[in-house]
């Protein structure tokens, strides 16, 4: 069963007139007659009850026409969901990130998507960095905002939020009074950190960068989410060492003050292993404008 021949069935049942009917369709009345006749041999049946001067549907017409229309319209639908799909307008793209992205740059960039691109879903997974590399490997995933360094993850990587250090402490902290503290001012308090688990590379620079500055920290304890850290520390068990825009969501009577680390930031970076489809590309070019945006302000 040809479109055309559905089309042009459709087009007769709703005008009831060969010439009306050719004219719409943009073909001449013999070529109609013929894609009518033709349709009508290899269904088996008879459409349309017709003599010298009137058309009339018949009865097993005017039940085929509502399916037709259907069809019609479902092909239609195909035909732009292939063309959408081409351009990268739509699609489903399974992403992953850490905490540090849902203050600001996660939004801004399903904001940004849902803009450009209304069709494309966002099907997005609170994982850690190891967890998402594994994913990302695995093709469960097309994206993952993870943490920096990832070296020898065999992943395409680029950075597209950079963050400094900050202290969380108690209000009535000593060190809530300072305008800046130093690695040695962590001395004696007992000290939250990221675990290693979720981000070693992370990790491992932050305390290498701390004991350079001659930090001797108090690791009270390792935890997987700075949610939780923060929480510890409204409660008055210890202070965290958190990246900056952790600290954009902080809890009552914790405030945050910068570390004195010139010289060391962390880097969240998007993580891919191929740019192999016109909406991946999409997504990618959305994010360098979100990174970009970010890096400006």
């Amino acid at each position: 069963m040809e479109l055309k021949h559905l089309r042009a069935f459709v087009a007769l049942a709703e005008e009831l007139h060969f010439g009306r009917a050719a004219q719409r369709l943009c073909i001449v009345q013999p070529a109609l007659s013929m894609q009518i006749k033709a349709l009508e041999e290899e269904l088996e049946v008879r459409l349309f009850e017709r003599d010298r001067h009137n058309v009339a549907l018949s009865d097993t017409g005017r039940l085929f026409l509502p399916e037709a229309r259907a069809t019609l319209h479902q092909a239609k639908r195909a035909e732009q969901t292939a063309r959408l799909s081409a351009r990268g307008e739509i699609g489903v793209l399974r992403i992953a990130f850490v905490s540090s992205v849902l203050p600001k740059l996660l939004p801004d960039l399903i904001r940004s998507m849902h803009a450009r691109y209304p069709l494309i879903t966002l099907e997005l997974k609170d994982l850690p960095t190891p967890d998402q590399i594994a994913a990302l490997h695995d093709n469960k995933l097309d994206f993952g905002l993870l943490r920096m360094p990832v070296s020898g993850s065999g992943l395409e990587t680029r950075i597209v939020l950079e963050e400094s250090f900050v202290v969380a402490v108690p209000e009535d902290h000593a060190l809530a009074a300072k305008p800046l503290i130093h690695p040695t001012d962590l001395s004696g308090s007992p000290a939250f950190v990221l675990s290693r688990r979720y981000a070693p590379g992370f990790y491992d620079e932050m305390l290498v960068a701390l004991t350079q500055r001659g930090a001797v920290l108090d690791i009270a304890q390792e935890l997987g989410e700075f949610p939780t850290m923060l929480a510890l520390v409204a409660a008055g068990l210890g202070i965290g060492v958190i990246p900056a825009a952790a600290a954009l969501a902080l809890p009552p009577k914790v405030v945050a003050r910068p570390l004195d680390l010139p010289d060391h930031r962390t880097g969240i970076g998007l993580a891919y292993t191929r740019l192999d489809s016109p909406a991946k590309r999409a997504l990618f070019e959305v994010m360098e404008h979100c990174a970009s945006d970010a890096r400006e302000k």
